[in-house]
């Protein structure tokens, strides 16, 4: 395991950064199940010190693991087709089940997949990458820059008895440890952003993906989005789109992550309205009362199929797949 100086980009928007543009992005959610019991994982997390616990000195159940991942496909404006994971889930045996149900154990063994985007280091988004490694164990990875040394520790197949992380399968490839302050070209058309924060269970910083995409504008892509979706879309506005135009929105929005939709919670709903995306795929840790609030409110929701473990056909589950552009 290599780790690399930042890739290419700069402070400013899509256009002075250099970020150019794409035709269309594909994306498959491969699994938006982080965990089976939300009720079991509270406890876990209540037991291991609250949200100001250590999520590699809690013992966690399981029983109750799964993952959040998703295969993002980029269609280039020459019509190049390239794809990387987002994120690799918690439960290794879990999200190899769900690489063989969605392909992409065959895109991993065949090198198809470039890389492996990790948004943060929850146990839920990372924990699982010996499944990824299984399959390609010299995979480049890109992760946040405030990886703790834990993080490190099981990429270079390290295990956690007490919390039940591990990994057997030591990483061989190039690791990209991304700084905030400044917007990463990972590719044309795609760039990532650092946002520095403290999220629970100790963990230090997430990335999101903004994809510009020809004719269309920006898509914001997200694993979990603890910095608020609202700071997500601001961002994206400010630092991304050349002309402010947002188009598309995926992934985890984490509005009401563990039970009812609140008042703050309703507030962010009502202001992602005030963007004007024309298109939103959102699943994992937004909420199942959120996208009901989006669906009254006649937001441009992405629906999915309701199987193979998500709860509602409202929102992009396991097995669905959406294109933007």
């Amino acid at each position: 395991m290599a780790v690399n100086s930042p890739v290419g980009g700069r402070r400013g928007n899509g256009r002075r950064a250099g970020l150019g543009a794409c035709k269309s992005v594909t994306i498959t959610c491969v699994s938006e199940t982080g965990w089976h019991d939300t009720g079991r994982l509270l406890d876990d997390i209540e037991a291991g010190g609250g949200p100001g616990g250590d999520q590699w000195r809690t013992e966690w159940d399981a029983g109750n693991s799964a993952g959040s991942c998703s295969l993002v496909e980029v269609v280039a404006r020459n019509g190049r087709r390239r794809r990387f994971l987002v994120d690799c889930g918690w439960n290794a045996q879990y999200m190899a089940e769900r690489f063989r149900a969605s392909g992409v154990d065959r895109m991993l063994a065949s090198g198809a997949i470039d890389f492996l985007y990790l948004s943060h280091e929850h146990f839920d988004h990372f924990w699982g990458v010996e499944a990824v490694l299984r399959l390609a164990p010299a995979i480049r990875i890109v992760a946040p820059a405030g990886f703790r040394p834990e993080a490190l520790q099981l990429l270079g197949g390290g295990s956690f008895p007490r919390s039940g992380a591990g990994n057997a399968v030591r990483h061989q490839g190039r690791l990209d440890l991304l700084p905030a302050g400044r917007l990463h070209r990972l590719m044309a058309g795609v760039g990532s952003a650092t946002f520095d924060l403290s999220i629970l269970m100790g963990v230090q910083g997430e990335q999101s993906l903004f994809f510009s995409i020809e004719g269309k504008g920006v898509l914001c892509v997200t694993g979990c989005c603890h910095q608020g979706v609202l700071s997500l879309a601001d961002y994206a506005r400010r630092e991304v789109a050349s002309d402010g135009r947002l188009y598309g929105l995926y992934g985890g929005l984490h509005i009401s992550p563990f039970g009812p939709l609140k008042a703050e919670g309703e507030a962010t709903v009502r202001g992602i309205g005030e963007y004007g995306f024309a298109k939103i795929a959102c699943n994992h840790c937004t909420g199942l009362p959120a996208v009901e609030m989006m669906a009254a409110l006649g937001y441009p929701l992405v629906g999915g199929s309701g199987r193979e473990g998500s709860k509602s056909a409202l929102y992009l589950g396991n097995g669905d797949s959406v294109t933007f552009g």
